[in-house]
């Protein structure tokens, strides 16, 4: 089965660990076969990984990106995701961490990336909605 890119102008994407970027106008790329393909918004670079749902995307993406060597990422990730799941008590985020953890198992390292990405932004909202409980206190 075919995948059909559309891409902005300039932007980029890593495909099979290749960085390639769009020209100045708007294309549309159509791959035929199996390959590794993230688009520019959903590469996470080393420098944030600040959080602990950070921890967990982090080493799916690389994982994904190199398959090859995804045993070196393994153990980071089990430890990540189990303190994650230590520390929530969200269901939803719950069955997405169990989730990832089965694509993981089962080399589907792109399903387990658009759970990681869910575990992502729901780490988001709460942290957003702690901070903003935080300077209503504050003004108070």
């Amino acid at each position: 089965m075919a995948l059909k890119l559309s891409l902005k102008p300039g932007e980029k994407f890593v495909l099979n660990g290749a960085v390639v970027q769009n020209g100045d106008r708007r294309g549309v790329l159509i791959l035929q076969n199996r390959a590794s393909v993230l688009r520019e918004k959903d590469i996470m670079q080393a420098e944030d990984v600040t959080t602990p749902a950070r921890r967990i995307y982090f080493p799916i993406m690389m994982m994904y990106l190199d398959e090859s060597s995804a045993s070196k990422f393994f153990d980071e990730l089990a430890l990540r995701i189990t303190e994650f799941m230590g520390a929530t008590q969200n269901p939803e985020i719950l069955a997405e961490c169990v989730a990832a953890s089965r694509h993981v198992l089962a080399r589907e390292y792109y399903k387990a990336l658009m759970s990681a990405r869910k575990i992502v932004e729901y780490e988001e909202r709460v942290l957003n909605v702690a901070s903003g409980l935080h300077s209503s206190d504050s003004e108070g």
